[in-house]
Formats: structure tokens, sequence, C-alpha cells
């Protein structure tokens, strides 16, 4: 059965005036991300991929074409209808993290779902959940700066799953991380991916778009399909003693 479309874009631009100077952040593009599917969308600085991103997230509005998430043509909303739609139907998780240093990582990951006024018994089976799943609920009440950047992401992370969203939408998740820790956070991504969610990842880091299902590349407002990644995932945690491939048979690896 072929997956329903995720995201849409027909014939998208962002136009920018620079005196006597038009510029396209994003020129004429177009594509499609299905429901389940893990994403990259790669490419260098000044190359549209944050633009990209905030038409994605509902942060702003194309000039030209047309978006669709799940079906909704976002042009047509009004600015209170797209705030409603980033709070529950996309989870973001920034570089930055962007948690709020005076609230616990329990509150962080509780805040979003205040706005979304469920119940509180709801909301906090939602938190232990999603906390549990990233294994920080033993640090539920440390505030940001008593955690270390891996954690922070966790909690980012998160907060993200407790809203139940239809789509992750991670800009540089492992940017400010170490190889190591950044290894961990690209393991949680792949769990959220296995249990069927749809995740967009915007990277410059070829090791880490490589991770994903499919990769973009996008380049001076242009995008175009720069690969599919192999069945085992290129995930460089799953290698050991007993499986020294990650995942990978053999004889497959030998011809590598």
């Amino acid at each position: 059965m072929t997956q329903e479309a995720m995201i849409v874009f027909d014939n998208v631009s962002k136009i920018y005036q620079m005196g006597e100077e038009t510029l396209y952040a994003l020129d004429h593009v177009s594509l499609q991300i299905r429901t389940g599917e893990f994403v990259s969308v790669i490419g260098p600085s000044g190359s549209g991929k944050s633009t990209l991103m905030n038409i994605m997230g509902c942060l702003d509005t194309a000039d030209e074409g047309q978006y669709l998430l799940g079906g909704l043509p976002i042009e047509q909303y009004s600015e209170d209808e797209l705030a409603k739609i980033r709070n529950r139907k996309i989870g973001f998780i920034f570089q930055s993290f962007n948690l709020i240093g005076d609230l616990s990582a329990e509150e962080n990951v509780e805040l979003p779902l205040i706005y979304q006024r469920l119940p509180v018994r709801e909301r906090r089976e939602r938190v232990q959940a999603a906390l549990e799943k990233v294994d920080l609920y033993n640090r539920r009440s440390h505030r940001p700066n008593q955690l270390s950047g891996g954690q922070q992401q966790r909690v980012a992370i998160a907060r993200a799953m407790a809203s139940h969203p239809d789509i992750f939408l991670a800009d540089e998740p492992t940017g400010n991380l170490d190889s190591h820790t950044s290894m961990q956070i690209m393991e949680l991504f792949h769990e959220l991916h296995e249990a069927g969610h749809t995740i967009v990842l915007i990277t410059h880091d070829e090791n880490v778009a490589r991770q994903a299902q499919r990769r973009i590349r996008i380049r001076d407002g242009k995008v175009e399909e720069a690969a599919t990644s192999d069945p085992y995932g290129d995930r460089p945690a799953g290698g050991n003693a007993s499986d020294p491939y990650g995942g990978r048979p053999a004889d497959e690896e030998a011809a590598r």
C-alpha cells in the first residue's frame, strides 16, 4: 500500500528583494516526504536549508507555490491557526536545544502540553513516558544548566515526543555535540523512525545525513534527490564484538 504524503512542496519559492536584485532563498522547489519516512536535508551554509525548514515548520510562508502538510494547504491559514499547527503537528528539535533555563527537565517537556490545554493527568503521563524513553526520568528535576549538552538535547527530543506530533523536524540536532553523544542522539532518531514516525533532519554533516532513509541535497535554493540509504542505515552504533559489521551480512561487508 502506498504511503500518503505528509509533506508536499509544489513549486515553492521564497524571494527576497535586495535593492534591484531579486534573490531566491528557495527556487521553485518541488518535493514529497511520505508518512513514516526518515529524510535528511543536507546543504552548506547559505544553501537555503534553514528557509526550507522554516517553511516546513510553518515558521514562515512561501512567496510562490503551495505547501501541503498532511493534506492541509498551509498558506490559507491565519497566524493563530499556524501556531496551533506548530504546537500540535510538529515536534521541533533545535541545535541550541531551546530549553527554558528556569524550568526543570519535566517542566520543559510539559510546557507545550499546557499550551495544548491537556488535562493534568494526561500531561504527567506523557512527560513521564517521554523522559523514560530518553533515559532521563531520574533527572526530571534538573534544570538545563545542571545537564550536559547531550542530556539537554535528549530533553528537547522528549519535549517533541510528548506532543505526539505528526512529524519531527530536527535542525542540526547534533551540531553542538561531540561525536559519541551525536551517535546516541542519532540512535534515538532511528528508534523513532522504527516506531513509524516521520522525521526530517536538517544538517550540513554528510555522516549524519547518510543515516537517514532518504537524502535530499539543497544548494543555491534548489533541491535534488541525493540518495536512498542502504537497508542497514549506516548506523555507527550498530557494530559490536559479536556483530562487527553493524548488522550487515559478512559477505556484503567483505565486498565493500
